[in-house]
Parts: structure tokens; C-alpha cells; sequence
């Protein structure tokens, strides 16, 4: 029988959880979209980083909510779907429990070969020229002696302070990102990285603009848009990329 499990879907920067706009309509267009993926035709979902705008997990306690979202995750992978995940920035305190869920983890830049093109994806961070601050930024934030320490803090008390600065990240002040073309640490990366590996489609996410433009070798660089207001995907149906936005039914 021919296999007709054509189409791989990516998502990334919707932001659950963060008090900006509306968070109850944001998490249910993202369950609605899940939900209107059809199982039977599609590969693959691959969640590229800053699903959720804070996520912290000991090892017997996660965050609550987000039913709907497991749910429909699970329903997916019950339907055959395999769905990877990418930590982003926000939600880089993953250790397990996606795993426990069905998910799998890759880790970024990840070379993935779907039908006869290769994709190189994940959530975007840390991935060029950054600036130093923000190398050490994020080095604080992976460095797992410090993640222990902040373990050891009552959940309360560390779902408080990771809420709180998240209330006060540039997303939460709604500054607009103006990506800035060739001159951006992602664009560099894909660029060097394209002569050096075979690459037909680059996908990130992270700055929060919808992008698409080819690299000098030929490839396709694409940076999905968030969720905070609208709700951006891509999807590979075995031939080319194609963006879309869900649309809720009222």
C-alpha cells in the first residue's frame, strides 16, 4: 500500500502561558490547529522551541494546565504522527517528561532528511554571531549546576519568578523584531552552514518574524512568525514549504 504520510508540519514561538493579549484564545486556536491536522496523511509535527513561554519540571511536579494541549499531542501520536520538540529559550527546563509523553527531542542545528530533501531545523538561539551577552545569557540558563540550584526551590516560588520574568520579556512589551536580512546572526549561520552541509531547507523560529528568502547556495531559509496574534505554520507536503495561518471556527 503507498504510504500517504506525505505531509510534516512546524510550529514554533506560541508562547503558552504568557499573560499578553489573550492566552485562553491563544491556547485554543494552537489545541484547534493540532486538532486539524489530519493523523492519517501526516508524518510528522515538529514543535521548533518557545512552546510554552516558561516551562520548569522537577522530577515530580510539572505545570499545570495545558490539557487540551497534551491531549491533542497524544491523539496525534496515537494516529501514528511522530511529533519532535526543540527547546527554545523559554522553555529550555525540559528534562523528561516529554519524552514520558511520546515526544522526541532533538537538539539543534538537526539535520532531518524528509522524502528526498533535507531540512536543517531548530528554534534559531544562540545559532550565528550573537552577541556575547546573550551567549552568556544562555549558557546560564543550560548550565546544570545552576539548574539544580533553582531546583531546589519550592515550585511555587520558582513558577512565580519564571511567570514574573517572562511578564517581562520584550514579547511581553510587544516591540516589534525587525529582522534584519543578511546582516543577522541566523542568516550568517544558514549561509556558512549551507556550504558546508547539503541543505535544501533551513526552519527556525525564535525571532518572531515571519520570514522567507534564499541563501546564495540555493537553500530556503524560513523563520515562522509567533502565536500571540495570529497563528503561523509550515508545512512540507513531499514537493515544497508552504505557510498558512489557522483559522479558528467560531
Amino acid at each position: 500500500m503507498e504510504n500517504r504520510r506525505t505531509l510534516n508540519w512546524f510550529v514554533a514561538d506560541v508562547h503558552l502561558g504568557l499573560q499578553v493579549c489573550d492566552p485562553a484564545d491563544r491556547e485554543a486556536r494552537f489545541v484547534g490547529f493540532l486538532r486539524s491536522i489530519p493523523a492519517d496523511r501526516t508524518e510528522a509535527l515538529y514543535l521548533l522551541g518557545d512552546v510554552w513561554d516558561f516551562w520548569y519540571e522537577y522530577r515530580d511536579v510539572v505545570p499545570k494546565g495545558y490539557v487540551r494541549v497534551f491531549s491533542a499531542l497524544a491523539d496525534l501520536m496515537d494516529g501514528g504522527v511522530k511529533v519532535y520538540f526543540f527547546q527554545g529559550n523559554h522553555d529550555v527546563w525540559t528534562y523528561s517528561y516529554f519524552e514520558e509523553l511520546g515526544m522526541k527531542r532533538l537538539v539543534q542545528p538537526a539535520l532531518v532528511s524528509i522524502g528526498d530533501k533535507v531540512f536543517c531545523l531548530g528554534h534559531g538561539d544562540g545559532l550565528g554571531p550573537v552577541p556575547a551577552g546573550y551567549r552568556f545569557l544562555r549558557a546560564v540558563f543550560h548550565c546544570r549546576a545552576l539548574q539544580v540550584l533553582f531546583s531546589m526551590l519550592h515550585p511555587s516560588l520558582a513558577f512565580r519568578l519564571g511567570n514574573s520574568w517572562s511578564r517581562h520579556n520584550r514579547l511581553a512589551r510587544r516591540e516589534e523584531y525587525v529582522y534584519r536580512g543578511a546582516e543577522e546572526p541566523l542568516t550568517i549561520f544558514a549561509e556558512k552552514y549551507s556550504q558546508e552541509h547539503h541543505v535544501d531547507y533551513f526552519i527556525f523560529g525564535h525571532y518572531h518574524s515571519g520570514i522567507s528568502m534564499r541563501l546564495s547556495t540555493g537553500a530556503e531559509l524560513f523563520v515562522l512568525k509567533d502565536w500571540i496574534e495570529s497563528s503561523p505554520y509550515l508545512y512540507f507536503d513531499g514537493i515544497s514549504v508552504t505557510g498558512g495561518y489557522f483559522q479558528k471556527s467560531e
